[in-house]
Formats: C-alpha cells, sequence, structure tokens
C-alpha cells in the first residue's frame, strides 16, 4: 500500500465525462489499496471566463479606473476549483468510492498575503492523513488557500501543480502523479520535432530549467517545491485508458519520473531542448561605469514586478562608460520602459533601445556539468544555419542563446539534432 497524490489539470476534467474518467483512474487506485488524494484544476476555460468577468466589470459599472480589488478577484476565480472537486467527489461517490471534497481554506493550505499570486507557507496535513487512513479518497480544490487576512488567496496560473506537490509533501506520500494532456516529458516539443522522445527520468533540476525556460508541462514553483521536499513525481496523460496494462504499476507507470539526480543511472550530455518566443531586448546606452548602477537599474525593475532574464554587460575602453542589455517579456516592455525612463536620473543612461519579437532557446543537461565543448557544438549547429547569436547566459546545466523569433522552430531542430536527441 503508498500513499498516492493525484492531480489532474483543466482539460482532464474539461466536461462531465472526462470527469468521470478521471474518477475511473482514481478508482483504480483506491481498489489497488492505496491511500489517495486528488487535487484538481477548474474545468477547461472556466478560469479564464472567471478572469474576464473580473475585468469587464469595472467597465461596466462605468468606473474611470480599470482596477478591481484583488481579494475580491481570488474570491472570484478560486471558484472553479471548488466547482471540480464537488463533481469529482459526487462521480466517485456514485461509483461506491467514499469520497470528499475540500476546499483550500478547509485544510488549511496557509498561504503568504499576495492575492493573486500568493505562495504556500504552510500546510496541516493531519486532517487529510487521517481520513485517508479511514479510507476516504481527499478531492482538494487546487489553485487556492488561505491568507493571513482570512480570506481566500490563489497561487497564480498553474498553481494547482503547486498545490498537488505540496500537499504530497504535508502528508508524506510516496508518489505525486501530475495528470495532463501529454503523456511526459519530452527532450523538446514534439510539435516542432516530431523525433523528440519522452524521457523515462529526468532530475528535478533539469525540470526545473525547462520549466523556468519555457516548457509548459509543469509549474516552476511545483518543480521548485517537489525539489526542496525530494517528491517523486510523475507526469502521465489523463486519456490513456485508466485501466491500460501497467497504468497500476506502482513503480514505474507510464509517463516521466521527475526525481533526484541519484536515481538517474544513465546521465545524457544534454536531456532536451527548451525555448520561449515573445522575449524583448533592452539596452542601456553609455552608463557611467561606478558601483550602485546595476542596482539603480534592476531594484525599480524588481518592485515593479518585472522579471529579467539575460544579462550582458560591455563596457568601454577607457573604463569610463558601459553598456547594459537584458531581456524582459514582450508584454513587459512597456511597464519596463516606464519603470527606467522614472529612474533615468539615478541611472544615468544617455539613451534606451528595445528590440521586441525575439525568442530564448536553451540546451539543458545536468551531463554537462563534467563534459566539455556543448556549448560549442551550439555556436556551430547555429552558425551552420545561418542563425545569429545576440546573447549568451550559462549556469552549471544550461545555455541560453538569444535569437530572432523567426528562427526559434528551426534553432529548436537544428540543436535538437546536433545533441543526438532524434536518436533512440
Amino acid at each position: 500500500m503508498a500513499r498516492i497524490v493525484m492531480k489532474f489539470g483543466g482539460t482532464s476534467v474539461a466536461n462531465l465525462e472526462r470527469i468521470h474518467n478521471v474518477a475511473r483512474h482514481v478508482k483504480r487506485e483506491v481498489d489497488a489499496g492505496h491511500e489517495v488524494a486528488v487535487v484538481v484544476s477548474a474545468m477547461s476555460g472556466k478560469t479564464n471566463e472567471l478572469v474576464g468577468w473580473v475585468q469587464d466589470m469595472p467597465k461596466v459599472a462605468g468606473a474611470t479606473s480599470p482596477f478591481y480589488d484583488a481579494r475580491e478577484y481570488d474570491a472570484i476565480v478560486a471558484s472553479g476549483e471548488q466547482v471540480t472537486s464537488g463533481i469529482l467527489a459526487i462521480a466517485l461517490q456514485s461509483m461506491g468510492i467514499n469520497a470528499r471534497s475540500w476546499q483550500g481554506w478547509q485544510i488549511p493550505i496557509r498561504t503568504d498575503s499576495a492575492h493573486g499570486a500568493a505562495r504556500i507557507e504552510e500546510i496541516d496535513g493531519a486532517d487529510i492523513i487521517k481520513r485517508m487512513g479511514e479510507g476516504q479518497v481527499a478531492v482538494v480544490a487546487g489553485f487556492q488557500g488561505l491568507g493571513p487576512d482570512n480570506r481566500i488567496a490563489t497561487l497564480g496560473r498553474g498553481g494547482s501543480d503547486t498545490s498537488a506537490v505540496a500537499i504530497a509533501a504535508a502528508v508524506k506520500a510516496d508518489r505525486c502523479d501530475i495528470y495532463t494532456d501529454v503523456d511526459g516529458v519530452y527532450t523538446t516539443d514534439p510539435r516542432i520535432v516530431p523525433a523528440a522522445r519522452r524521457m523515462k527520468k529526468v532530475s528535478f533540476e533539469e525540470m526545473l530549467e525547462m520549466a523556468s525556460l519555457g516548457s509548459k508541462v509543469l509549474q516552476v514553483r511545483s518543480v521548485e517545491l517537489a525539489m526542496v521536499h525530494k517528491v517523486r513525481t510523475f507526469v502521465r496523460s489523463s486519456f490513456e485508458d485508466p485501466d491500460a496494462p501497467g497504468m497500476g504499476d506502482l513503480l514505474n507507470p507510464p509517463g516521466t519520473l521527475i526525481c533526484a539526480e541519484e536515481e538517474i543511472v544513465e546521465q545524457e550530455v544534454v536531456t532536451g531542448i527548451a525555448y520561449a518566443k515573445d522575449e524583448a531586448q533592452i539596452s542601456l546606452r553609455r552608463l557611467a561605469d561606478r558601483p550602485g548602477v546595476s542596482a539603480a537599474i534592476f531594484g525599480p525593475l524588481a518592485e515593479a514586478h518585472i522579471n529579467v532574464d539575460m544579462i550582458v554587460q560591455n563596457i568601454s575602453e577607457d573604463g569610463s562608460r558601459t553598456d547594459m542589455t537584458f531581456t524582459v517579456p514582450s508584454g513587459d516592455v512597456d511597464k519596463a520602459m516606464q519603470v527606467l525612463n522614472e529612474n533615468k536620473e539615478a541611472i544615468g543612461f544617455d539613451v534606451v533601445q528595445t528590440e521586441s519579437g525575439l525568442s530564448k532557446v536553451s540546451v539543458i543537461g545536468i551531463g554537462m556539468r563534467s563534459h566539455a565543448g556543448v556549448a560549442a557544438t551550439a555556436f556551430k549547429a547555429l552558425a551552420g544555419k545561418s542563425i545569429n547569436i545576440k546573447a549568451i547566459t550559462t549556469s552549471e546545466i544550461k545555455i541560453s542563446i538569444l535569437i530572432d523569433g523567426a528562427y526559434s522552430e528551426l534553432a529548436v531542430r537544428t540543436l535538437h539534432s546536433a545533441y543526438g536527441l532524434d536518436k533512440n
């Protein structure tokens, strides 16, 4: 017998028929004698609809400002998960399974006060553990918790993944299964590279890089939590037949296992290629080269919650002036420009230039730590396709390259082949 947390995303619970299919997946694990908790997202499209209502109400009411209270935003958008958890509990009860729905505040899942993008601070799993021990399936509404003000706080987009991993850690689960519309984690996006392979295992560190660099399989915070708490996490497909051979395998079910590096015996030099479109580059020209300039630039940007990624600094020959170039999501360019112009005197730049429509392509692999020439392979391969590189950043297990967005798919295919990831 094992303790398992199962999470189902929006496409997996898009309608009553799919929720019944989810219930069959849950029943399979219950019938095998496991203790089970389930975390669900809102039905596909429901959160977008609720967000749209929130954003439209000030306009309908004739307000002069488009802003709204974030606490009420959370109360509204969290209702999607509440509906799904109740419907799934009914589906399970109809199949003869003892099940009960739980909202974030009932557990409780304690969060900080950042409504709309809260972070989980504490979960008391004692009550759920007790109920699971009595044979009851806990069906938990994902994406939500209870803030310090005793109001519902949501965790940001993809927050149900985070809810599932956090609950798995709190109840000391043997496994956390993330069911989605794909059957695992691939070496790159199969829509771009049909020869992309599903990986059997990937390390927490690699998955964290993939998630932060454009892979949409898992939310970044969920991978961080899994890594910190060593929660063995499987990415699985909810659209496979719940009773197909191997689906009930406790140790090696179909899908991709995200685990500690020590569990991966054969480490590839390069594990996968990730990409992110809609990047923008901002360059500040002729800055004074003095202590405090970087803080004057990136401090206000951080306070405005603008995510800065690649940073490149070039110093003039006489060492008196410097250029600073960095990337932000394209959607944040206007906001970033406003912040920079408001702080122009403190920063001291002569001119600011922007370029949108860029893409970031990243090569990821824990094997890079012990192999030379990985970066050179990427540069040579891209040069062979006449793809110009605008910026480069590296870490122990990652190389990120900034290029024109028009070449992103070509770059992904080229790098995937250059590192032999097309081969079985």
